[in-house]
């Protein structure tokens, strides 16, 4: 396992390659259920405005596909695009997309996926109705441009649906020990909420949460919480999760 974390370029795309451990644990029954599952019930909390009937998800740092089945129970697509730089996930994305053909609750769901930078996102113009970005943002190298691709490709009136670990997190010391990220661009909560709000998008104090959850708190894992020695407070913690429903302006 390699210790740099200083970002590679690829075929002209400035990345940092996710460890042997970190590509393992994302198909992990500990990552589905215990982070995306409680992300993707959380982020649809936190809509206040109509989702159109059967929209049109993209699903930016898709991965190994794992989200697709808990995207499509949870809105009825008529399409989810998964789109990942990372050629290898890819090829176990594919496998997720036709998983989901052959289940009765998910069958009615297209999916692609697609080989692709978040920094220059492989569809037209406001063709989607939800980017759903979960866990992704901290592995980006140029955050800016991505979040304005993002941008683009949503409808007017469309969701951003964002859900991120914050620097507190990132750079702990487990974190270090058995997953890579770009150093340099990690971000507090705040920080990606002020990025996202002068990016372009809309929302409101009802639109964000901050979740605390055991295994994002990587000096003991909620344990001196569960003992009741100590109770951290929002305002007086370090945040280690961010999740935000953004509107796209106009």
């Amino acid at each position: 396992m390699q210790s740099t974390e200083t970002a590679s370029v690829s075929s002209g795309v400035p990345f940092v390659p996710e460890t042997s451990f970190g590509v393992w644990f994302l198909r992990t029954h500990t990552w589905e259920h215990h982070v995306l599952r409680v992300a993707i019930n959380d982020l649809k909390r936190l809509i206040d405005t109509p989702i159109p009937t059967s929209p049109v998800i993209v699903d930016v740092g898709c991965g190994q596909g794992i989200s697709f089945r808990l995207l499509a129970q949870t809105f009825k697509p008529e399409r989810i695009v998964g789109i990942d730089f990372h050629e290898p996930s890819l090829e176990l994305a594919m496998n997720a997309a036709r998983a989901c053909r052959d289940h009765a609750d998910t069958r009615a769901t297209s999916i692609d996926v697609l080989h692709g930078d978040c920094a220059s996102l492989p569809l037209p113009d406001a063709s989607a109705d939800i980017v759903f970005c979960h866990q992704t943002f901290h592995h980006l190298v140029e955050q800016e441009r991505a979040l304005a691709e993002f941008r683009r490709v949503l409808k007017p009136g469309g969701v951003l649906l964002f859900a991120e670990s914050t620097d507190a997190y990132i750079k702990s010391w487990v974190i270090r020990l058995l997953f890579r990220h770009p150093m340099q661009v990690q971000k507090s909560a705040d920080g990606y909420l002020d990025m996202i709000r002068h990016g372009g998008f809309a929302f409101g104090a009802h639109n964000v949460s901050l979740p605390y959850l055991w295994w994002s708190r990587a000096k003991d894992f909620g344990l001196l919480e569960r003992l009741g020695i100590y109770t951290p407070k929002v305002g007086k913690r370090r945040e280690t999760l961010v999740n935000v429903a953004a509107v796209k302006t106009d």
